[in-house]
């Protein structure tokens, strides 16, 4: 068995999240107050207490994610003996992507919490509301989704292909109008549904340059380690260990594509048989299915997924 470790990214938070892992295991509840101390802000409340729609706000869903993440890793090696060094690689969607690094060793937990922040408002400002839009488009393939998108940039604003998640499964992102326009190509012409997405701001686009300028500046004066197994990286979808290359990525990843087939692909190519989904939800592991069929998934959100990992790996 050879085993990558995957990080999920927005999209997964809800309320509760991550709160049996803190009252199970000292080590969770670690994270989760180092990253309330690292924010000034009691995130961890607003994850089990708070209000859906304020948790949901870009600013605090990016560091939310990334501490239930980074908490359930931490779980794992402290009370089963598990960690990110008995994995061939570590993966993230997104912001998911930061998650893996923390995970890693390659940022700390307070540094990746303020990175997520600061990223988190700068997408939001990056674009004015009703301004940028992203659509799903189920059923397209990649040569589909790129003519939708050259129709779209027709109207003279932005259309990229922001997230290629599975086949049959991609996401395009930019200038409201041209979205619109690429929606409208796509139901003409054979993509089995494109449908608007109910987003704060459209990412991974050019529409984001203000938001990656940002990151360029905050990521300049971060300390970023070597992992201590590679990343494989949203931009590249191949293997990086790198700190400069990994700080480059992070920027480029802003308004860059989230090549998630082939990331996956990547690590089934290198030899992984089975991926642990640390933290909310279980987005990945079944977005993997229509990637391999192959690859077993199993998820690390709770106490009971923890142990049921633990079994699966060590065969007890």
């Amino acid at each position: 068995m050879t085993l990558a470790f995957i990080f999920p990214g927005q999209g997964s938070q809800e309320i509760g999240m991550g709160k049996a892992l803190a009252e199970a295991f000292p080590a969770a509840k670690a994270v989760f107050d180092e990253v309330d101390e690292a924010l000034g802000q009691k995130l961890s409340t607003l994850m089990w207490e708070g209000d859906i729609a304020e948790l949901t706000l870009t600013a605090n869903t990016q560091p939310a994610l990334m501490a239930h993440s980074v908490a359930a890793m931490r779980a794992l090696e402290a009370g089963f003996g598990i960690s990110a060094k008995d994995a061939a690689f570590v993966a993230g969607h997104s912001l998911g992507e930061y998650s893996a690094l923390a995970a890693a060793g390659a940022i700390s937990v307070a540094d990746t919490a303020r990175l997520l922040r600061i990223r988190g408002n700068a997408m939001q400002s990056a674009v004015q509301p009703g301004q940028g839009a992203m659509a799903a488009l189920l059923g397209a393939d990649y040569d589909q989704a790129e003519a939708a998108c050259k129709a779209g940039r027709e109207t003279g604003g932005v259309c990229d292909i922001a997230n290629d998640n599975a086949p049959g499964q991609l996401v395009i992102s930019g200038s409201k109008a041209a979205i619109d326009a690429a929606v409208a190509w796509a139901q003409g012409n054979g993509v089995k549904k494109a449908m608007a997405l109910n987003v704060s701001a459209p990412f991974h686009c050019g529409l984001m340059q203000p938001a990656a300028d940002a990151m360029a500046a905050a990521m300049a004066d971060a300390e970023i380690k070597a992992p201590v197994v590679p990343l494989v990286a949203n931009v590249m979808a191949s293997a990086v260990t790198d700190p400069e290359t990994i700080r480059q990525n992070l920027v480029k990843q802003v308004t860059g594509r989230v090549r998630w087939t082939e990331s996956v692909q990547y690590m089934v190519s290198q030899g992984v048989t089975t991926t642990g989904e640390a933290g909310a939800g279980k987005v990945l592991t079944v977005m993997q299915r229509r990637i391999e069929k192959s690859l077993n998934g199993l998820t690390l959100g709770t106490p009971e997924d923890l142990e049921a990992f633990a079994k699966a790996i060590k065969g007890g």
